[in-house]
């Protein structure tokens, strides 16, 4: 896909939400199962089902995903996806490139053996490597866009207000 290939795909949906502010707003979903017989939830990805279950470091098997990677995983999966997207928008000479995510957890936290380790991320870390021959500034506004409209990478950066409800059913 061109640069004007992507604009004529997203222009009628810009002026849409210009117009209405409201269709602009989606509400994503997951679902997950609690297992029966194991400390594990399933959740539904929608391509495939995820087991996702305690971290070796808490006691886990190591056989099924952490949710802490999931999270890293969702990083580099939008982020990966925003910069292509702008590199498209920009008509940058990207031939290709990897991009990673790693994250730093104390699991003391997690636990509860220290009320002073953090429960999660204490610093995540977002990197590109990008086989391109395009000079520092455009690189430098490409870094610039990608950060501005990765939505997990903006969700991270700026959280918003969370809730949490338990439902009990009889």
């Amino acid at each position: 896909m061109n640069a004007d290939e992507l604009r004529n795909l997203q222009a009628p949906l810009k002026d849409r939400y210009r117009e209405d502010p409201d269709a602009a707003v989606v509400t994503l979903k997951a679902r997950g199962s609690l297992d029966e017989s194991a400390i594990a939830c399933k959740v539904e990805t929608g391509r495939a089902l995820v087991e996702a279950g305690l971290h070796p470091a808490t006691g886990g098997p190591g056989t099924q995903a952490c949710s802490g990677d999931m999270l890293l995983e969702a990083l580099v999966a939008c982020a990966g996806v925003t910069l292509k997207a702008v590199a498209t928008a920009l008509a940058f000479d990207l031939r290709g490139g990897t991009v990673s995510a790693e994250g730093d957890l104390d699991f003391r936290g997690t636990l509860g053996v220290s009320r002073e380790a953090p429960v999660g991320f204490r610093a995540i870390r977002l990197k590109f490597e990008l086989d391109t021959p395009e000079p520092e500034d455009r690189i430098a506004t490409l870094t610039k866009l990608t950060e501005r409209y990765c939505v997990v990478y903006q969700t991270l950066a700026n959280p918003p207000p969370l809730k949490l409800d338990i439902a009990a059913q009889a």
